[in-house]
């Protein structure tokens, strides 16, 4: 996946924690995620404050689906994925707090990558509970 190309879902296929995983780990890539902060240091403060928080709230999303991954199924599963969409969500925010730092075409694409995530989470998590 080179950064100056736009990846769809479907290319990023399944990993062996799945699509949620592989698509967080794409939508929250450090590569966009340091330009992001190399381009708020130009700006001020107030800029760097927003893309600091927004590396933070990306990297919990795919790090709380390898967590819940590593527990296997059940309770702890559900409430790591539960963590890591709670953490998808506030990642659109910054996402919206940080849309004059990059283009308005790479920041729809990231909202809608993130909503895939969370599209993806939450019907695991139904798919879990049903069993």
């Amino acid at each position: 996946m080179r950064s100056g190309r736009r990846t769809s879902t479907s290319e990023l296929g399944r990993s062996r924690f799945g699509s949620s995983w592989a698509i967080a780990k794409h939508c929250f890539s450090t590569s966009w995620l340091g330009k992001i902060v190399r381009n708020s240091c130009a700006i001020g403060a107030g800029a760097r404050a927003i893309a600091e928080q927004l590396v933070r709230s990306a990297g919990s999303v795919s790090a709380n689906v390898e967590e819940g991954h590593g527990r296997g199924y059940g309770k702890q599963r559900n409430l790591f994925f539960m963590v890591s969409i709670g953490s998808a969500r506030e990642s659109k925010g910054w996402y919206w707090r940080a849309r004059h730092l990059v283009s308005s075409e790479v920041l729809d694409h990231r909202l809608a990558l993130a909503d895939e995530v969370i599209a993806l989470l939450v019907t695991e998590l139904r798919r879990q509970k049903s069993r």
